[in-house]
């Protein structure tokens, strides 16, 4: 597989560092926990064209995949940037992928509109929506708890099951009947998450076969992965221009066998997490039951990163890192929420593990079976 980034994908990376550079995020999620408002990203993110990544031209968006997407987070996650993208994203590659009207992907597209993937697989150990097929539309009933940046979200992709164990989905507007979205305190105060209750709520059927309806919540698990990267990364920056600059007993702390250890596994973890990312975003259009299995593993592999690095980052800065006034502990607080969010990494392991175990038995009939996730 070919890995290096095209021209195009390296200036976006450029250019998400230099829109991002405008603000000052890691202040503002200080400050977002003394209850202020933080930098008002969505509007930046509209101009930027991210909020229409994943949006064909035929409707204003830029009609990238999913690794332009991926590219664009870990730049989020590198100074805890929070554009309200995961849900939003993860929404409107179901839309596109049904071929939903044209009219609204292009006010999404545009960030005219903001939407919100209401998804008990992605939700918080929720139980599943229920649907029904009342003529042209879905009706959905269940709660769905943390709900990524559903809070102030225009439109809802829905996703549940129906009577017969199929999963469907439906889009609505967010202020329909039935429809009460409750926002939740999050122990990062960047985030925008909440339950979701929908009672008889009548949505628009989306046209996307079973066994698709997932993409949206696989999406979103890799997203938060490439985003635990970034963040993961600004750790081991952090952690180590600290090892660099500060000295003890006449030595830079960096030259201590105790912390080079801690800083090569902090690298260590983070490589084999961005090779995983890589892996789902590049399978994304080819292969989607490979980009399943990618983007589960990828989830599990960046939040351990993430929960290794940010203890980590603390430790190796001593005192200082555990104080208030200190980047370290807002990574902190990053890493013990992003593991637990869109169904949390112990929920994607088992995913995972579900998928090997049905391979091992597959090839037990068919040896020459091979695995998705070793493919390329």
């Amino acid at each position: 597989m070919y890995l290096a980034l095209t021209d195009e994908q390296q200036f976006l990376i450029e250019a998400a560092q230099g829109t991002l550079a405008r603000h000052d995020t890691l202040e503002g999620a200080r400050s977002a926990l003394d209850g202020a408002p933080g930098p008002a990203l969505w509007q930046t993110a509209a101009e930027a064209g991210w909020t229409g990544l994943l949006i064909g031209e035929d409707a204003d968006g830029a009609g990238l995949g999913a690794y332009e997407a991926l590219l664009v987070v870990e730049q989020c996650g590198r100074v805890l940037a929070d554009a309200r993208l995961l849900g939003h994203l993860a929404a409107t590659a179901l839309l596109e992928q049904a071929g939903a009207d044209a009219t609204l992907r292009g006010a999404l597209a545009t960030g005219e509109r903001r939407a919100a993937l209401v998804d008990a697989a992605a939700g918080e150990r929720s139980a599943p929506v229920q649907a029904r097929r009342a003529g042209t539309q879905m009706v959905f009933d269940g709660r769905v708890r943390s709900v990524l940046d559903v809070p102030d979200a225009d439109v809802l992709v829905i996703v549940g099951r129906d009577a017969d164990g199929a999963c469907v989905a439906g889009v609505v507007d967010a202020d329909a009947d039935g429809i009460t979205v409750t926002a939740e305190r999050a122990y990062d105060a960047t985030r925008l998450v909440g339950t979701v209750r929908l009672e008889s709520v009548g949505a628009t059927a989306l046209a996307i076969p079973a066994d698709r309806t997932r993409d949206g919540a696989d999406l979103q698990r890799a997203l938060l992965a490439a985003e635990s990267v970034g963040a993961a990364d600004a750790c081991l920056e952090l952690s180590r221009s600290y090892a660099i600059d500060r000295f003890a007993f006449g030595r830079a702390i960096g030259s201590y066998q105790a912390i080079k250890h801690k800083l090569v596994e902090m690298l260590r973890r983070i490589e084999g997490a961005r090779s995983l990312v890589v892996h789902a975003g590049r399978t994304w259009d080819d292969d989607r039951a490979a980009f399943a299995l990618a983007a589960n593993a990828a989830r599990v592999v960046a939040a351990d990163a993430l929960d290794y690095c940010a203890p980590e980052t603390i430790f190796v800065h001593g005192g200082v890192g555990a104080t208030w006034e200190h980047d370290a502990s807002l990574y902190y607080r990053r890493a013990e929420l992003a593991r637990r969010l869109a169904g949390g990494a112990t929920v994607a392991a088992a995913a995972v593990a579900a998928v090997l175990l049905d391979e091992a038995h597959l090839r037990t009939q068919r040896p020459d079976t091979v695995s998705a996730l070793s493919v390329g």
